[in-house]
């Protein structure tokens, strides 16, 4: 009896004591068979049961049977062994989420998720995370795609290098949908304006814009005090010109939806670039486009709550115009204009001979061009390296100076905006009074003459 007693642990030692007191005040009638099954927390046949083991095998008829016996839902130690190695060789800085995906839709094994997590951190493998407490009441979706749209940049070692990248992300507040991702050196104006504009022109306009202070969003004098709304950024001016408000976050807590866009983001895109062999940002980008972003939305995107959207097609075809960074300078007295170490030489124009003293405009485009406007008038196209870029087609319509030639003016007048007389222009014709009037052709103005001036003559007569 001492030896069945020992070789149970102190656990199951203590549930068996617990169970024959309870037996016991029954068998004593101090307390009913139904009473002392609804104690233990078991069924009145479960209770004659334990009874009968009681009456037959003593103390050691309590004992659970199940103990030392396989369970029927035992995984094979194949499988597990299996699991913990693809884990240790080739998923070992995914998270336990993605990792049970791997495994289902690459290796079609089908465990449960909690599985997967006990047997990783049963095995060392992944630490224990404790349970985060409750911080701030999330914020409800918008209805409606287009209503609101999340754009922010997170900087991480995304291909598994020594090299930091920012990866600009765009994503609906209602839906959580991705609709821009981009790896770039680092967020700025440019590649900001390039992400609204590749999303304005794909979804359409939108109506509000939810960002961090970053100064090419707004202008915040000290820190930690508000955005000054009088005082636009490029990216503020943009949206201003399309209609689209801007408001501004103040904390990371205030853009929890994108905060936590990122830690999934962070937890899942070098793993799956690594596993496609990317290493360069050019090759992440396009496996973004061509395939990422369409999975992520498939996994992580939610339904709105109303059916239609609020995005729209714009009609406007200045958007290039628009996505620019725009400064204004004086021309100097020998036609250029300068931004820092930057100078541009302006040339004659048809409409004026020089524009010095003049105010223009310096339009910096998203693929490294530059454009000088004076008013609505294009002054100067140049590359990124300052040479000028040529217009063929106005080159054939102007001069040596600058100016349209005089024969094609004509002809572009004539033809559109004015009727031709339908006269014979001939050398003889003249627009005097006293020159002889063609052979055949009277003026309207001679007949009514001689019409009046014959019966007068009659009279006379």
């Amino acid at each position: 009896m001492v030896n069945q007693i020992q070789q149970y642990s102190a656990a199951e030692m203590e549930r068996m004591m617990k169970v024959q007191d309870v037996l016991l005040k029954a068998m004593a009638k101090k307390i009913t068979w139904w009473a002392a099954a609804e104690i233990i927390g078991v069924s009145d046949r479960t209770m004659r049961r334990w009874r009968e083991r009681m009456e037959e095998g003593g103390y050691a008829g309590l004992a659970d049977r199940r103990k030392g016996k396989p369970s029927a839902q035992r995984i094979p130690v194949a499988v597990v062994e299996e699991v913990l190695g693809l884990y240790k060789d080739t998923y070992f800085d995914l998270n336990i989420r993605h990792f049970h995906e791997k495994l289902r839709e690459e290796h079609q094994i089908e465990l449960s998720y909690t599985w997967v997590q006990k047997a990783l951190q049963g095995a060392g493998l992944v630490a224990k995370r404790h349970k985060r407490s409750p911080h701030r009441r999330r914020r409800p979706r918008r209805p409606m795609p287009g209503m609101l749209l999340h754009i922010d940049g997170s900087k991480h070692q995304w291909l598994n290098n020594d090299w930091w990248h920012d990866l600009i992300v765009i994503l609906d507040d209602a839906t959580t949908k991705i609709y821009y991702a981009q790896l770039v050196e680092e967020e700025s104006t440019q590649t900001v304006t390039a992400g609204l504009k590749e999303v304005i022109e794909t979804e359409g306009l939108f109506c509000a814009l939810y960002s961090d202070r970053g100064s090419h969003f707004f202008v915040t004098m000290k820190e930690g005090e508000k955005v000054d709304k009088h005082r636009l950024t490029q990216v503020g001016r943009a949206m201003k010109e399309l209609g689209i408000q801007m408001i501004a976050a103040y904390s990371p807590q205030a853009r929890g939806r994108s905060e936590r866009s990122f830690g999934t983001w962070q937890g899942r895109l070098p793993q799956e670039l690594r596993l496609a062999g990317i290493t360069t940002v050019e090759g992440a980008n396009a496996f973004l486009r061509e395939r990422y972003i369409g999975e992520f939305n498939a996994k992580f995107s939610v339904p709105a709550e109303e059916k239609g959207t609020a995005f729209r097609r714009t009609g406007r075809t200045d958007l290039n115009w628009i996505f620019t960074v725009q400064t204004e300078r004086v021309v100097g007295k020998d036609n250029t204009v300068a931004i820092g170490s930057r100078e541009w030489q302006i040339d004659k124009t048809r409409f004026r001979s020089t524009l010095a003293g003049s105010t223009v405009t310096i339009h910096e485009h998203l693929d490294g061009n530059v454009s000088i406007r004076f008013g609505p008038h294009v002054v100067g196209r140049y590359d990124s390296q300052g040479e000028k870029l040529t217009d063929q087609s106005s080159e054939k319509r102007r001069g040596k100076g600058g100016s349209m030639e005089a024969g094609e003016n004509q002809k572009q007048v004539s033809s559109g905006s004015h009727t031709p007389l339908g006269i014979s222009p001939k050398t003889r014709d003249s627009h005097f009074p006293t020159a002889p009037t063609t052979a055949g052709v009277v003026s309207k103005k001679t007949a009514q003459a001689k019409a009046k001036a014959k019966p007068k003559t009659k009279a006379a007569v």
